[in-house]
């Protein structure tokens, strides 16, 4: 299944249910507010508009999600490499790298996946 697009907005939304779930969708209004600014009406729009496209569910009242974090991460990055960088993923790092930074650990971190994923263990 392909995990549906999920704007910023809803984004943020979505990382306030993630930490919460399950929730009442009472509750998630309060927590909106207090996070978002967002009025009542503004949440339960993005509860329903979320559940017509499969990336929550509301049933009695209780809200929860159909998709993970990382599958939402995972698609994001994957449509931005497709589409930024034609599917090319050492093309996307070399531009990342170019402007950003890396410490000593991240790259021992980054070495690490490589080294994984070459064994067979991503």
């Amino acid at each position: 299944m392909e995990t549906p697009k999920i704007f910023e907005s809803e984004y943020r939304f979505c990382c306030i249910l993630w930490e919460h779930e399950p929730v009442k969708s009472s509750e998630l209004v309060n927590l909106c507010r207090e996070q978002l600014g967002w009025k009542p009406t503004t949440t339960y729009t993005v509860i329903k508009r979320l559940s017509e496209r499969g990336v929550l569910k509301n049933e009695n009242t209780v809200v929860t999600s159909l998709v993970t974090k990382d599958a939402v991460q995972e698609a994001e990055i994957n449509e931005m490499v497709e589409r930024t960088f034609d599917g090319s993923l050492p093309a996307f790092v070399a531009a990342f790298t170019r402007h950003q930074r890396l410490s000593d650990k991240e790259i021992d971190e980054i070495q690490h996946m490589i080294d994984r994923y070459r064994k067979g263990e991503a």
